[in-house]
């Protein structure tokens, strides 16, 4: 309760809490809204973490966002997707959702001070299964739309059987912090005359040259969404 009483939530910024202010560097953290939603919507993977038999499990997975809310792709043979419930008749799942960029390589002259620059959200809540056959839609459309934007409505939608093979859990953007490093390496001061090199090696993703499906009909054109990626 100290840190939402200190800091509470606005339209603009998340409320920290005891679980999203970090032990160390906590000048980095921020919670600003525009800056989480960035760094989610730019990402193509987030890792699910949960407690499953006693063990905890983390999972790699494809997400969308849509508003406040996170979707998570899964199978309806899960485990864990079957342990989140409705929110009705079930309590949820207690997770932890994470997002990582790798911005660069940061090499300082001693080893001890080597580091990366980086862009992290760390998102803590419960997850719920989405049952609603509308929002299931909306949350499938979300996830297609997040890996190459305008792709639902350029493709054939999920049929029955396919819905009924897919499973989609939501998570309330709610209890969220960001965590930002950029600049140079922190050289002790002892350290600069040493005769190593110094600096940043940036890290970016880059998108290749779309290559067409074999068997793809030539009358079908590259997309203009895709050419903008």
């Amino acid at each position: 309760m100290e840190y939402a009483m200190t800091a509470p939530a606005t339209t603009d910024t998340y409320a920290p809490t005891e679980r999203t202010v970090p032990t160390r560097s906590r000048e980095r953290a921020s919670y600003d809204k525009a800056l989480v939603h960035s760094i989610l919507d730019e990402a193509y993977v987030c890792h699910l973490g949960f407690v499953r038999d006693g063990a905890p499990v983390v999972l790699p997975t494809l997400y969308g966002r849509v508003g406040e809310r996170l979707y998570v792709h899964g199978s309806t043979g899960s485990r864990p997707l079957r342990a989140t419930g409705d929110g009705v008749k079930a309590p949820g799942l207690p997770v932890c959702l994470t997002v990582t960029h790798v911005d660069g390589l940061v090499l300082a002259r001693s080893a001890f001070h080597h580091s990366l620059n980086y862009r992290s959200v760390v998102v803590h809540g419960t997850a719920h299964q989405v049952t609603d056959p509308e929002e299931l839609r909306t949350a499938l459309d979300a996830l297609v739309d997040h890996v190459v934007p305008g792709r639902s409505t350029d493709s054939r939608p999920a049929n029955a059987k396919e819905l009924a093979a897919t499973a989609v859990i939501r998570i309330d953007l709610d209890e969220v912090s960001a965590k930002v490093r950029t600049g140079g390496p922190n050289d002790d001061a002892e350290d600069l005359g040493l005769p190593y090199w110094s600096g940043v090696v940036p890290v970016r993703t880059v998108n290749g040259t779309p290559v067409p499906a074999d068997g793809l009909d030539p009358a079908v054109t590259l997309p203009d969404y895709l050419s903008a990626l």
